[in-house]
């Protein structure tokens, strides 16, 4: 029997500081790392999803769904 697998498009916001790069996904509380370059934090956060995802699947609980991803403009 093939084994299937599921695909989930995540949303992932990456922030540059004096220290190098930090991202995490919105959409996993807790699910966050930090590189230092784009590409190294870009994979770290993809592993770090990865993970997250196995340890909820192994604990028999579900993703959460998210409501809404949106822009803000704001005036400072």
């Amino acid at each position: 029997m093939k084994k299937v697998t599921k695909r989930y498009n995540l949303p992932v916001v990456v922030e540059r500081d004096r220290h190098g790069y930090f991202a995490y996904c919105p959409e996993l509380q807790g699910c966050y790392t930090q590189g230092d370059t784009y590409e190294e934090v870009f994979k770290n956060i993809s592993d770090a999803i990865l993970l997250h995802i196995k340890d909820r699947r192994g604990e028999r609980m579900e993703l959460p769904s998210l409501v809404s991803l949106s822009t803000i403009e704001v005036a400072a």
